[in-house]
């Protein structure tokens, strides 16, 4: 009950940040778009904006998504199978994705922050650090994680269930 309360608060708290930053970018590119062809004057900055928080929309959309089981390569093949076979078949999806988002995301995302902090790695436009940017990667990679581990668990409760009765 507490891991769906928790569950839910970061669910509704990552779809309004997805929310703002789609609108922040819309507005961002129509600016861009605007300060181009009517101004005659681009602006120098719209370009790079919308291609960081294109990168931080997808990647937090991803992590999204996956805490929606909407992926289609995540149920694909739970939808053809029953009972047990299912609930072990989605242990076994959960516990992918969550070495994926472990390995890859968390340990790869923080060693890409840490090396272009270290490196001093500056966008050309906004001068801001890059390290920043990618730190959409282990944030989502954490987020990712804890769904894995919710759906787990409310697996586990499930599969205990079925032997129950």
């Amino acid at each position: 009950m507490i891991l769906s309360n928790i569950k839910n608060k970061i669910d509704y708290i990552l779809k309004w940040i997805l929310v703002f930053i789609m609108a922040a970018m819309t507005i961002n590119v129509l600016w861009q778009v605007f300060s181009r062809f009517i101004l005659q004057s681009p602006s120098s900055i719209t370009e790079e904006l919308a291609r960081y928080m294109l990168i931080w929309l997808g990647i937090l959309g991803a992590s999204y998504v996956s805490g929606q089981k909407m992926h289609l390569a995540i149920d694909l093949l739970s939808t053809k199978l029953k009972g047990k076979g299912k609930s072990y078949l989605e242990i076994i999806i959960q516990l992918s994705v969550f070495s994926f988002s472990f390995f890859v995301m968390v340990i790869g995302g923080f060693r890409l922050v840490q090396i272009t902090l270290t490196l001093n790695q500056i966008s050309a436009a906004l001068q801001i650090p890059l390290g920043y940017v990618y730190s959409v990667i282990p944030i989502s990679g954490i987020i990712m994680m804890f769904y894995s581990i919710t759906y787990i668990i409310e697996e586990l409760k499930r599969k205990n269930n079925f032997t129950k009765h």
